[in-house]
């Protein structure tokens, strides 16, 4: 494994890649860091370039407060990292924002996208469940009063767990790392603004790429429906669920998840 600092703005990256070949872009989560993809990184970095990097206001990353494009930090590290071949971007939750508005901005840096339960910018707003409601309404409260130990308990609840799911559900290293993630983020300062246009929803038809749209069946019902339209409504989209996961597969079903990406790939390479 090779660390590297990408500059962007007033930004240092964190940024990891393992193996050589063809690029393979890993995006984390609001709600972790680039540590959410050891196992897959391990694994694809055998065979290909494996690339992770923090976002602003996350992990290892060091970021002064300015106006920024979570894009343009994707591709100073594509830029920065690869050799200009075309990436493919394995990215979940916001990363999956970032991830189709990187594909779309600029198609030609990228060739497939995997997207775990994605974000999509300018979509409406998810209709949720009164008990979910009630959840991210007491979450917002806490990241609004800094109370660092109900921001981590309703996380885990939420994100880890299943908001229908018994609290503790999820054991062991993944529970540990998710605990870890999110106590370094809920400390950094805040990155400033993200000032990427919001564009990705109105034109789901213009992803020109392979995308593979994965989501758990433990997740909240609306990502899950929002991770199904998405995969309906690009033009080369397919969809695949997990059982017994729910936000994080990639931390509850290392291996599961690894070999999808693994076998999406293959698939992408055997096409040229």
């Amino acid at each position: 494994m090779k660390s590297f600092l990408t500059t962007s703005g007033r930004a240092t990256l964190a940024t990891e890649a393992i193996g050589s070949g063809d690029p393979i872009v890993f995006l984390h989560a609001r709600v972790a860091d680039r540590q959410m993809w050891g196992h897959q990184m391990r694994e694809v970095g055998a065979s290909h370039q494996a690339i992770a990097y923090d976002r602003r206001g996350f992990g290892e990353t060091v970021a002064e407060a300015e106006n920024h494009s979570a894009v343009e930090d994707l591709i100073a590290v594509l830029e920065s990292v690869t050799d200009g071949s075309p990436a493919v971007l394995v990215a979940c939750s916001q990363g999956g924002g970032i991830a189709l508005d990187g594909a779309l901005r600029y198609s030609s840096h990228v060739r497939a996208l995997v997207l775990i339960a994605p974000s999509v910018t300018g979509a409406p707003p998810l209709n949720h469940p009164a008990l979910i409601e009630n959840l991210l309404a007491r979450l917002a409260a806490a990241e609004a009063n800094g109370d660092i130990d109900d921001v981590l308990s309703i996380r885990t609840s939420l994100w880890l767990d299943g908001p229908f799911e018994p609290r503790g559900r999820v054991i062991g290293d993944a529970r540990r790392l998710f605990h870890e993630m999110n106590s370094v983020a809920l400390r950094l300062p805040p990155p400033g603004t993200n000032i990427d246009e919001p564009i990705a929803y109105e034109r789901l038809t213009d992803v020109s790429v392979p995308t593979l749209v994965i989501c758990g069946d433990l997740d909240l019902p609306s990502i899950q429906e929002r991770s199904r339209y998405v995969a309906a409504n690009v033009p080369f989209g397919t969809f695949h669920q997990i059982s017994g996961s729910a936000h994080l597969p990639s931390l509850e079903r290392p291996q599961e998840v690894t070999n999808l990406i693994i076998d999406f790939i293959d698939q992408r390479t055997a096409e040229r």
